[in-house]
């Protein structure tokens, strides 16, 4: 038996990683010369950086398990208790006490908030609690929020960069039930799953490039820079033309970004169902901004809020991985930033960080990366389509596909995983 799988991001080195472990040969093609898809390392300035800024939690357990299992023991993160900390306007940390004390106490002394707004995200999360984090029906986070008297500090300050930072949906338009998952599995979950990781490396480095070595070292292939063009069904199984050259296999994982996968489906008739369901999902952008610094810059925390800017994280690159001077922002959301040019939004971002922190060293260069289509828009009652698909033997990966998640690391990983269980 041969198992093709097409995308070398998170979701399918997480199904290669699964099949390798069973001792079933797979070969893995990814487009891009660098593994990871849209959570891959480039390079600018000879400076290492992230195509998008991305967040792990202590609750991503089949993220973190892949992880170890590739790369056993090395110290792959900073770990930080919960922490929000929007500069000057709002902070909150939980301290290391057994859940769900952890969460009474970091709303009992965050910093930023009255009594009553206080009190008004205690009841929210009892009664959150009490209902298993469930919903019998779907709305937006707004009506959900506003339904249970949450104050306007609260959904400023706490609700929406949680909504912003999990779902990448403005919470006018995002689903509760997923946001609600969410809280369920992180500040609802046990202590550690509401810790935050900040990945000490790139994130190529991170998981998909030792994945890659597992596969390869149990007989399989992984081939970067090897686009497939299009995709075959025949009896005995499919073929697959990779750069001009027919490969053939018995089964297929597709795990490439949605857009893609809409038209590797096309001349399939079997797969026209989860084809259409792809065609029906809406985008949203996300800008990560690197900025790099002729010094270290003082920032009071390795990740840091910022109020009335585009820019809703910065991250200290050199506390996190010891990039000097190094700084990533991130704009969750960005449809508005669409069409800015480079310079000035990157210039908005700086101008920022010194009216907040005071003067800077000189900028040294800039990138702006403007990801379009970095995640589908996780909205209301959204149908995604499933992993087993019409077409036998064919399966598809992605976070975007059905689960309980909106499209994160962890949704792609356990996608992965389970495109993977369903080959036999």
């Amino acid at each position: 038996m041969t198992v093709a799988i097409i995308g070398g991001g998170y979701a399918g080195m997480a199904a290669a990683v699964e099949l390798a472990a069973r001792d079933i040969p797979v070969t893995v093609f990814e487009a891009a010369p660098a593994l990871g898809g849209r959570a891959r390392l480039v390079s600018i300035n000879d400076t290492v950086l992230d195509n998008g800024l991305h967040i792990l939690i202590g609750a991503y357990s089949e993220t973190l398990r892949l992880i170890e299992k590739v790369t056993p023991g090395r110290e792959h993160f900073l770990r930080l208790p919960l922490t929000l900390n929007v500069h000057q306007r709002f902070s909150l940390r939980a301290p290391k006490l057994p859940a769900p004390l952890h969460v009474a106490w970091a709303l009992l002394t965050a910093q930023g908030l009255s009594s009553a707004d206080k009190r008004a995200a205690a009841r929210f999360m009892q009664a959150m609690k009490k209902r298993a984090y469930r919903l019998e029906q779907d709305c937006t986070v707004v009506t959900l929020l506003a339904e249970h008297q949450q104050t306007i500090d609260l959904i400023w300050y706490l609700w929406a960069p949680l909504c912003i930072a999990a779902l990448n949906t403005p919470m006018q338009r995002a689903s509760a039930r997923v946001f609600l998952n969410v809280l369920r599995d992180s500040l609802g979950a046990g202590r550690a799953a509401s810790d935050l990781l900040l990945a000490r490396m790139d994130l190529t480095a991170l998981f998909p490039k030792p994945a890659a070595d597992f596969v390869r070292a149990r007989g399989g292939q992984v081939e970067a820079g090897a686009t497939v063009e299009h995709i075959t069904k025949h009896d005995r199984g499919f073929s697959l033309r990779v750069q001009g050259h027919q490969r053939p296999f018995d089964q297929v994982i597709c795990a490439v970004a949605p857009h893609r996968a809409a038209d590797l489906l096309a001349d399939i008739p079997a797969l026209a169902t989860a084809r259409q369901q792809i065609a029906a999902l809406q985008y949203e952008p996300i800008h990560s901004i690197w900025l790099q610094f002729d010094g270290r810059i003082n920032l009071p925390a390795p990740m840091t809020g910022l109020a009335d800017s585009p820019a809703q994280w910065l991250f200290d690159r050199e506390t996190i991985c010891g990039q000097r001077g190094l700084i990533g922002a991130v704009i969750s959301a960005s449809e508005e930033h669409i069409g800015e040019t480079q310079d000035a939004l990157a210039q908005r971002v700086v101008a920022d960080i010194a009216k907040n922190f005071g003067p800077l060293p000189k900028l040294k260069w800039h990138r702006v990366i403007a990801e379009k289509r970095a995640t589908f828009s996780c909205t209301p009652d959204l149908t995604r389509p499933a992993s087993i698909t019409d077409c036998k033997n064919f399966f598809l990966a992605g976070d975007y596909t059905a689960s309980d998640y909106p499209a994160t690391l962890e949704a792609a990983v356990r996608s992965g995983i389970a495109a993977a269980g369903l080959v036999r």
